[in-house]
This record gives structure tokens, C-alpha cells and sequence, in this order.
């Protein structure tokens, strides 16, 4: 594997010996500490809330940061769309002839209207 990386034997296996950094270790910290926030919070916060939550644990990190640990994760915050009111009772406009003459209104009769479907 060294001829094929074109390294020395003796770095590659300094490489592999060596301790992580202190910049890895901070990382892993806090992608572990995102990854619980972002499951308490059943995946709502976005990089934003949990920036503000870890300088609330006293963890320093910018929002960039926490955006990137999250894509490098894989965690996204779900967004729910906002409510959308579609029909408007209250308009002024006038409201179309019934040509059919059908009868939208609801009797009180007892009687039960039971339809009859015979298959061929």
C-alpha cells in the first residue's frame, strides 16, 4: 500500500499512531452534541436554534459550523408549511344560479336511502 500511495513505510505507520487533533476532538464533540439536540428537538431545529442551544450549553460554535456538521451528517431540519387559507366565505361577489335545480339542503325525514348496485 505505501508503493501505491508513494509513501515512506515509516510515515504511513507515523500516520496511523498518531493522536487526533484537538480541532477533530472539538468536531466530534459537537457533532455528537447536534446530533442529540437535533433528536430532542424530533428533527424541528435547523443550524440557527441549534447554534443558539449549544452557546446556551456553553459550547461555542457559529451557525456556519453547525450548518456544516449537520450537512455532513445528513440531519435537516423538517419544515412544516405554514396554513394557507384557500376559500373565502365573506366575499362580495355573486354567487352562481343553481341550473340544475338541485336540491343542496338536508331533510330531517326518517327515511333511509339505500342505493341498489346489481353487477352483470
Amino acid at each position: 500500500m505505501c508503493e501505491v500511495l508513494k509513501v515512506s513505510r515509516s510515515s504511513f505507520y507515523h500516520w496511523k499512531k498518531r493522536k487526533p487533533s484537538k480541532q477533530s476532538e472539538r468536531r466530534a464533540i459537537l457533532s455528537a452534541e447536534i446530533f442529540s439536540i437535533y433528536h430532542w428537538s424530533r428533527g424541528r431545529y435547523g443550524s440557527p436554534r441549534i447554534a443558539r442551544e449549544l452557546e446556551a450549553k456553553g459550547m461555542r460554535a457559529s451557525r456556519p459550523l453547525v450548518a456544516r456538521l449537520m450537512r455532513e451528517r445528513n440531519l435537516r431540519s423538517i419544515v412544516k408549511k405554514k396554513f394557507k387559507k384557500t376559500t373565502n366565505s365573506s366575499h362580495r361577489y355573486p354567487v352562481a344560479e343553481n341550473y340544475l335545480n338541485q336540491n343542496f339542503q338536508v331533510t330531517s325525514s326518517k327515511e333511509v336511502w339505500v342505493s341498489d348496485i346489481t353487477y352483470i
